[in-house]
């Protein structure tokens, strides 16, 4: 554990603490951070991102959710669509150069901006990762319902992966919107909405359909219902918590609280 005399976290002490959290040697781990909750840190979120790449080592695969940083939904219409004084403005996604959205925090931008790394191609359900298995994960990432069968978070569940949360809110573990998309429960909210891609022969525009991932997945569950899924396994026994530097953390295998939640949202859905 870090000495609490010294003025800074460093890239060392967070492997520390990593370890006895439970990251192991080889782990595929998608982490979610609120890096100001870590404490100070000397290269700043890039210590962060070399210690779990030490932990896991050569054969591990670090992951972070991106999204875009798009910022377009109001101009929509109620088909879904951006009015067409409006589409040359709206700048296309690249999976190579679009940036992270900024409402998660800085960690994602900076993985997906490291020298390596790989990133999905669906905007919105987008992930980042490094490592031995980024390109397989990051590779052929449906367009329509994104956070199903063949996405990331699909793999990431059959990888036996895990799911680290360093001082981030429970409640915004996206590996979760995963089971939104399995739990076989009536009334799901569909989205259906236009996405401008970049390729080499211009903007192409594209209706892109998945479950709405905005709000919960069905009406009548709490905005943070995620968050109570999360605490609701941890109380079970399952999953580790500790600290990472100064910031609470959560480690969970990836399959078990993906079938854990399935579970809780088709007992309590709609109910």
């Amino acid at each position: 554990m870090q000495n609490p005399e010294l003025p800074f976290r460093t890239r060392a002490s967070l492997r520390d603490d990593l370890k006895r959290l439970g990251i192991r040697f080889g782990d595929m781990v998608m982490v979610h951070a609120a890096m100001r909750q870590v404490g100070p840190l000397l290269n700043g979120p890039d210590a962060l991102i070399g210690a779990i790449l030490d932990t896991v080592g050569p054969t591990g695969t670090l992951v972070a959710y991106t999204d875009w940083d798009a910022r377009y939904d109001e101009l929509l219409d109620e088909k879904g669509r951006v009015p067409s004084e409006w589409r040359e403005h709206v700048p296309p996604f690249d999976a190579a150069s679009s940036r992270a959205i900024r409402d998660h925090g800085v960690l994602a931008e900076f993985i997906r901006t490291t020298p390596g790394a790989r990133r999905s191609g669906n905007p919105g359900a987008s992930v980042a990762a490094i490592g031995a298995q980024a390109d397989w994960l990051t590779a052929n990432h449906p367009l329509d319902y994104g956070y199903g069968e063949g996405s990331p978070f699909a793999k990431l569940v059959e990888s036996r992966g895990k799911v680290l949360m360093v001082g981030a809110s429970l409640d915004t573990m996206t590996l979760l919107h995963h089971s939104e998309h399995l739990a076989q429960v009536p009334n799901k909210r569909i989205r259906r909405y236009e996405v401008p891609f970049a390729s080499p022969d211009g903007v192409h525009w594209r209706m892109v359909e998945e479950f709405d991932t905005s709000d919960p997945v069905v009406p009548g569950l709490a905005e943070d219902y995620f968050a109570t899924i999360v605490s609701e396994f941890l109380a079970s026994g399952q999953g580790s918590q500790d600290v990472i530097g100064s910031a609470p953390s959560v480690l969970v295998d990836a399959a078990s609280i993906c079938a854990f939640a399935v579970d809780w949202m088709e007992r309590n859905a709609g109910s």
